[in-house]
Order: C-alpha cells, then structure tokens, then sequence
C-alpha cells in the first residue's frame, strides 16, 4: 500500500524485486497519491502490478483492496502486506517462507505470520502482543524464541494465507488507519486461526515519527502521532472496547491506556492540546459506533 511514498518506493520494489526467494507478483495499492507515485510506477517498474484508487482509502480499504485481489482473484497462497514504512532485506521472504513451511504441517491453523518489526535508528522492538481484554506485552524471553504464537501483529510485515481471507473477509475500510490490523487479528483469532511470530525475521518499521524519550520512571520510544491519526487510534480502540469485546475489564484498559497516552502526548507531543482534543473527539464518536473517514492526512 503506497500513499505519497515516492521517496521511499524505489527502495521498497527494489527489495522486493532483488529477493533470494522471488515473489510471484509485486502488487502497488496507490492510495490516490499526488506526489508522482503513479509516474514513477509506470515508468520505472512495469512489471508491477499498480491498483490505482480515487481516493485515500486509508490502510484498511487499500488492503482490502490489495488482498482481494491478491488472495481471491489470483489465488496466491499467501499475500505479504507492506506500506510505505517498511523496506525488507534482500532475504526477508526467504527466511519468512521457511519459518511459515517449518510450521505448517504441526500447525494447520496458522493463517497469518509476522516478523518482529524495530525502529531502524534505535533498534528497539515493536512487539507483538497479547489480547486479555487489552494489550499485553510479552516477557522479553519470549522475544528470543525462534517462533511462538500472538494475538496482534503489525499489519505492515504480515503475511496473510488465502483461505483465511476466503473466511473472514479483509480488513475494515470504516475504521480508515490505525487499528484496522490489530481488528483483524483479533477477528481471525475468533474463529480458531493462530497468528506465528517467526523472530529470525526482523523488518525495519517505524510507527509514527518515532524518537527515544526519558523522564524519571519512564524510558521509551514515543511515536508522535499528528492530531488527526490520534483521532483514529483513540476512536477505533474506544469502538473495540464497546462494540465488539465489551466488558467492564476492556473498558477499564480502554480508559487507563488513554489517559496514559493523553499525557504522553502533552509531555513528548509535538501537537500536545490538538492531539487530546482528537482523542477525545475519538473517544465520543467511538462510544457512539460513528465510523468511517473524518480526518484526512494534512487535517490536524
């Protein structure tokens, strides 16, 4: 999925083109791109399949566009998901396909696979996690296991089987960006698929525009987030939290997990009062089950 990424999309094909293990078919969603993307595209790499859209579709519309066409028009076995933050080593999908082989005869229900996805400049890990009526992280030991099992992967990264697609659908183009991944994990936990983290593979990612931060008690990387994606991280969670895992312990997370990152944002934010008030905004219209796309990029 590429939005605006013609700075980084040479670097992205250029992997996945030179990959030890080839890939059957490189697919582009260009999410109605106005830096040139498309040019670019068609010029410098023909043989790339480009699935143009009229409009920003956000993450979850444009993968479900991606893997529609990917996973039930042409009947790839599995479909790698990328965007526009990720660029894989020239060994990537070699190490990935032999981790995914590895499992698959003792474990017949794995229908998605991730890598562990780090922060480029710093190294630090984004870590799959647990869902017990809100985020777990996992013990660091578990982090050194060659393959064990998550409930919520980074979407970018993740590779996706056919059937489980043909069962359960694509992601949720309603809820626009931030979540629609960790959504669809969690719908296909509900219906008896594992989701394999196969540690071997490490994929360079970055969440937001991320930096080290310290402050007594507390030392991580923060992801500054414009205000209009906190909108959607806050609003999409909130809708999870009331209409789809409704429980008095998902909620009390919901509220807990907010509050903390309210005050992260006015503490390490770049937009400190507009991003609580987008949460905020987020947090009503996910009480409310109001979906679909409010904000765009370039809206604060």
């Amino acid at each position: 999925m590429a939005y605006n990424d013609a700075d980084v999309l040479p670097r992205q094909i250029d992997s996945l083109l030179r990959q030890t293990r080839p890939l059957e078919e490189v697919v582009v969603v260009d999410n109605a791109s106005s830096d040139g993307s498309s040019a670019l595209l068609a010029e410098r790499y023909p043989e790339v399949t480009v699935l143009g859209m009229s409009e920003n579709l956000g993450w979850g519309g444009a993968m479900g566009v991606g893997l529609t066409y990917a996973a039930i028009e042409k009947r790839h076995d599995w479909v790698l998901m990328l965007d526009g933050d990720s660029v894989p080593d020239s060994d990537f999908l070699e190490a990935f396909v032999q981790g995914i082989e590895s499992l698959q005869s003792k474990n017949p229900d794995v229908g998605m696979a991730a890598p562990l996805c780090v922060h480029r400049q710093t190294g630090t890990c984004y870590p799959p996690l647990f869902w017990r009526n809100g985020y777990v992280k996992p013990p660091a030991e578990l982090l050194q296991q060659p393959i064990w099992f998550a409930d919520l992967v980074m979407g970018s990264g993740c590779m996706v089987r056919r059937d489980l697609v043909g069962k359960i659908g694509v992601p949720r183009a309603d809820f626009f960006v931030c979540f629609p991944d960790y959504e669809y994990c969690l719908r296909a936990r509900g219906q008896g698929y594992r989701i394999a983290v196969i540690t071997r593979c490490r994929l360079a990612h970055e969440v937001g525009k991320a930096r080290q931060v310290r402050v007594p008690g507390f030392s991580g990387l923060w992801s500054d987030h414009a205000p209009w994606q906190e909108y959607y991280l806050s609003r999409n969670l909130t809708y999870a939290a009331w209409w789809l895992y409704p429980n008095h312990q998902t909620k009390w997370f919901l509220l807990r997990h907010l509050t903390r990152h309210a005050c992260g944002s006015l503490l390490f934010g770049s937009h400190k009062l507009a991003c609580v008030k987008k949460m905020a905004q987020g947090f009503w219209d996910g009480r409310r089950g109001s979906l679909g796309i409010r904000f765009r990029p370039g809206d604060l």
